[in-house]
């Protein structure tokens, strides 16, 4: 078993974490957002993205990218859930259906944290910047400043930390996760650089321009909705 330096990834977590915080310590403010309807307006979008993630079809694998990365649409619901109900309630979706994926995990909880991480990266960007500017204009940006913040920070976290993790924790040689990789893309001779380059960077920007797709189609059919909501909430 290769070793895998611990350090690394409570201080990356230990990032994550203060920059949750920091980003969403003035949504709170004074008054605390969460009420009663705060709370199942968040479990409705929660429970959409575990049902996305659960039905069959909705998750795949792509040629050209390792069997391990898969295409998943859960993300839509809570990056509604931003747009709608603020920076908090995406949040929430997230770490409830990250929370609901655990104990169906096959990957050790490592895909399932490495999930958390990418999609913090994209629906928290989103939804703070979409607040500061609600029209379908504001929307797409937050779109696209998330999805250029997630691509890179996924793609660096995959390539440095998770794939060490993961196979730190599965027990497996560095040679067998290589192998994969070769097999669905010959130019990825390292699990570091050319993994970046020709895996992380190319899948998560695919993946999220799907994601960006989608959500945007909704959020077109569904922004005076969103609006209405936001104009009550506050």
């Amino acid at each position: 078993m290769d070793k895998f330096d611990l350090t690394r990834m409570v201080v990356a977590i230990a990032f994550l974490l203060v920059g949750v915080v920091v980003s969403l310590s003035h949504v709170i403010g004074k008054k605390s957002p969460i009420t009663t309807k705060f709370i199942a307006r968040t479990g409705l979008f929660a429970a959409i993205s575990i049902i996305l993630y659960l039905v069959p079809g909705l998750k795949f694998s792509v040629p050209f990218f390792p069997s391990f990365l898969e295409f998943h649409f859960d993300e839509v619901p809570a990056l509604i859930a931003g747009f709608a109900y603020g920076p908090l309630s995406g949040f929430f979706v997230i770490l409830i259906k990250t929370l609901v994926k655990l104990p169906m995990t096959n990957t050790m909880g490592v895909g399932e944290l490495a999930d958390f991480i990418y999609s913090v990266a994209f629906i928290i960007p989103a939804a703070l910047i979409y607040k500061k500017n609600r029209n379908i204009k504001g929307a797409l940006i937050a779109l696209l400043v998330a999805t250029a913040i997630q691509v890179v920070v996924s793609a660096l976290i995959t390539s440095f930390l998770i794939l060490d993790f993961y196979i730190f924790m599965m027990g497996w040689p560095k040679v067998v996760i290589l192998n994969m990789c070769k097999v669905a893309n010959p130019r990825v001779t390292s699990l570091g650089w050319t993994f970046f380059f020709y895996v992380g960077l190319p899948f998560n920007a695919l993946k999220d321009a799907m994601v960006v797709v989608i959500t945007f189609i909704l959020y077109k059919r569904l922004h005076r909705v969103i609006d209405r909501i936001w104009t009550q909430k506050n």
